[in-house]
């Protein structure tokens, strides 16, 4: 089986990151495979970011997501995005109380801190837009009165590659609202098996407890990681790399629409937390390369003959990293 390219080693770390990394053994209670989909959810969650995740219908998405809210003592909550979905489905609404003869906040399931937002392309701009505004700004705002949301707050969003009829696709400049895009990729044979064998023994995906996935990690512990995070060293040539590689996208002829400044600070940030996973308090041209593909595929668009062609968004992304200079 291929190593995925987010997967990170267990490390003797200190008591904070040792738990980041039994987060990937308490989920994998049950899930199986799609180690580095965790691992990106954990850079998502160090980096307050959120993440798109793309995968066939059941490869266990949902139960990805709770999983790691469950390890990590947080709250989820799921929303099946449907064409006649509002947005004050999503982010709340005021109601009135007949006992007490006014209107009051009922909130949302963006009051959480984990969202799932299940084929977020199925529900029509409007309510998309309210979403993205919610990830923006970390607030929902009803009759003129801010509604703080908890901390930490992330979105999951994911979209079904394969089918697209009925279906109203995110804007480039909406997408790149999303940290991340991560491939949920099919299990390999013997993943299967094992997902087969855990079914066959039992297993139920709505009672995690009984599959013994209990808390590694909690908030706290979550916002002294992003703390260190903070604190893990850039020098000027790994600045300058991360700029070259945005820039270098903006010029590549296979693509019309290249990764903006946003992207280059979000690569940045997913570098820092990727070094500070691997136990460094500095980043390295290969935290910034091994970032670059979830990082910034999602905020690229191929030219339509590049598309005619079959070219696709990673290779093209290769290529750039085997073109720019890397820093010594």
């Amino acid at each position: 089986m291929t190593r995925s390219p987010l997967t990170v080693d267990p490390l003797a770390a200190d008591p904070t990151r040792a738990a980041l990394h039994r987060l990937r053994a308490e989920v994998g209670k049950a899930v199986v495979g799609q180690e580095g989909v965790v691992t990106g959810l954990i850079v998502a969650l160090l980096c307050r970011g959120h993440v798109l995740l793309e995968g066939v219908p059941g490869v266990a998405k949902t139960l990805l997501v709770r999983t790691v809210a469950a390890a990590l003592d947080l709250t989820s909550r799921r929303v099946q995005f449907t064409p006649d979905l509002m947005p004050g489905d999503v982010t709340g609404s005021m109601v009135f109380d007949a006992r007490t003869a006014a209107f009051t906040f009922r909130e949302g399931p963006v009051f959480t801190n984990l969202l799932l937002a299940d084929e977020i392309n199925r529900t029509p701009p409007k309510t998309q837009s309210a979403l993205l505004e919610v990830m923006e700004e970390r607030q929902v705002t009803v009759e003129g009165e801010q509604r703080m949301l908890p901390d930490p707050f992330i979105v999951a969003a994911t979209q079904n590659p394969v089918e697209y009829e009925g279906t109203y696709p995110l804007p480039e400049a909406q997408l790149d609202r999303f940290l991340l895009k991560l491939t949920v990729p099919l299990p390999s044979r013997d993943e299967e098996l094992g997902v087969l064998r855990a079914h066959h023994a039992g297993f139920d995906p709505r009672d995690l407890a009984a599959a013994g996935v209990r808390p590694v990690a909690d908030a706290a512990e979550l916002a002294a990681a992003r703390a260190a995070v903070g604190r893990v060293h850039v020098a000027d040539p790994l600045l300058g790399y991360v700029v070259d590689l945005c820039r270098a996208t903006r010029a590549t002829p296979a693509l019309e629409l290249g990764a903006s400044p946003r992207g280059a600070t979000a690569l940045l940030g997913t570098a820092k937390a990727w070094a500070w996973l691997n136990g460094r308090d500095h980043v390295v041209p290969d935290d910034v390369k091994a970032m670059a593909r979830p990082t910034l595929r999602h905020r690229l668009r191929l030219r339509p003959e590049a598309e005619l062609e079959g070219v696709g968004v990673d290779p093209v992304l290769d290529t750039v990293l085997a073109t720019v200079p890397t820093p010594r």
